[in-house]
């Protein structure tokens, strides 16, 4: 007798072509999302996109935004009545004898106390708490702008390192077409063994500043994702920020005033007037109202019941009393305006240094680039061109030939380095003066 276990062959090969049909639907399906996901995961990284990144979330600036909420939340504490205060108790009973009817004065008493603060305090707190909470929303707005000037100067680095590196591998075929050249006509004895070595050396040169780029982009990507995270992985976009005009000084000028650390500053020296004038309303008597109710039982003599009692007063405080208190109070508070007022005016310098600074930087800049438009790109190819000319032709130096294949090299990057350090120039004008970028 046969025994068939499991499936039997005409079942097994149906099984087997569903399951492989399955299997390749799976695998069809896979390698069209696998290109998707791959092209999401290594877009390319825009200048735009990493400030978004840097900006969405940012720790330091939701920290500042929190701090300035709670102060508003402080400033309405600040501005109201303190807690009015219920009093209730026992007057007058007698612990002898008797009960709560024997004696006249007896009494079971409620009673209300309202305080108020001296002078104009509470509406000067409010004030003051509200400029605090301002001048926290423009540390905030301050975060905001070094964050995302932060985050161009390292994307341009980036930008600058990438294109450098295409520049060192679109020669290095130059250099190494050099050194066969060269041990070509040694071996014919048409140059010595010393053109043969340079050639050799400025090639390795080429591949050490290869490895150095490939340091110095690692070390600028660990900077990039203290802002963006996993983000600056991502390669970055060949698309260059076209800034290459600025507004005139004047206008640079006046857009500084409205930069929110000097507006942080303006709201803090706002505060610490505020702190003045608290100072002042100190000296003034605080007061509190007290209403009281006595509840009565018993008789008189002529059997009429006893009347009850209201208590009706005002309680004022003695601030004269105090007076080296109130003077002290106010002599800080006069200190810390004064240190208000000079942090102010350092800021005011400090900010217009950097302002006329980069200015100064950013023109220099452009009248260098201008000049290697013009002149020095053209120049430092046309004498590389020549030299290796006239090598090729023995009327020639090889160390010529180098000097001015590698000077050609080096101004391209140079060229290119210039471009970006005047990018970064426009950033730190454009958070000095508030520019749109």
């Amino acid at each position: 007798m046969l025994f068939h276990r499991g499936h039997t062959p005409e079942t097994h090969n149906n099984d087997r072509s569903v399951v492989s049909t399955f299997c390749a639907a799976l695998i069809v399906a896979l390698l069209a999302f696998a290109p998707a996901v791959h092209a999401q995961s290594g877009a390319p990284l825009t200048l735009a996109e990493a400030e978004r990144l840097a900006l969405t979330a940012e720790p330091g600036q939701l920290a500042l935004e929190a701090q300035a909420a709670a102060l508003d939340e402080r400033a309405v504490v600040a501005g109201a009545l303190p807690d009015p205060m219920l009093r209730v108790g026992l007057n007058n009973f007698p612990l002898e004898s008797g009960g709560f009817t024997t004696e006249s004065m007896t009494q079971f008493i409620v009673g209300y106390r309202q305080a108020f603060p001296a002078g104009k305090t509470r509406s000067l707190s409010l004030e003051k708490f509200g400029l605090l909470a301002d001048s926290m929303n423009e540390t905030a707005a301050t975060r905001g702008r070094n964050v995302r000037t932060a985050t161009q100067r390292v994307w341009l680095e980036l930008y600058f390192l990438d294109h450098a590196e295409a520049l060192i591998v679109e020669s290095r075929p130059l250099f190494s077409d050099l050194t066969e050249i060269t041990r070509s006509l040694y071996s014919v004895g048409r140059k010595n063994q010393q053109d043969v070595l340079r050639a050799e050396l400025e090639l390795s040169r080429l591949d050490d500043r290869l490895i150095d780029i490939e340091r110095q982009r690692a070390q600028a990507r660990a900077s990039l994702a203290e802002w963006i995270g996993n983000d600056a992985s991502r390669p970055i976009a060949s698309k260059f920020p076209s800034w290459t005009a600025t507004p005139a000084l004047i206008d640079l000028e006046q857009g500084l005033s409205l930069h929110p650390a000097i507006l942080a500053a303006d709201a803090n020296l706002g505060a610490s007037e505020s702190s003045v004038r608290i100072a002042d309303e100190r000296a003034k008597p605080s007061w509190a109202l007290d209403i009281g109710y006595g509840y009565r039982d018993g008789f008189l003599p002529d059997g009429e019941p006893r009347s009850d009692l209201v208590t009706v007063g005002v309680t004022v405080g003695l601030p004269f009393f105090n007076k080296k208190s109130v003077d002290s109070t106010l002599s800080a508070a006069l200190q810390d305006r004064s240190a208000a007022r000079s942090s102010k005016l350092r800021l005011e310098r400090e900010l217009g240094r950097q302002l006329h600074a980069e200015h100064a930087q950013w023109q220099e800049l452009s009248r260098r680039l201008a000049l290697y438009d013009t002149q020095i790109l053209d120049q430092a190819r046309g004498q590389a061109d020549a030299a290796l000319l006239a090598y090729q032709s023995d009327a020639g130096d090889f160390a010529d030939v180098m000097r001015a294949s590698i000077g050609y090299l080096n101004t391209r990057i140079e060229y290119l380095r210039l471009s970006v350090d005047r990018a970064k120039s426009y950033a730190v004008l454009a958070n000095l003066a508030g520019l749109s970028l």
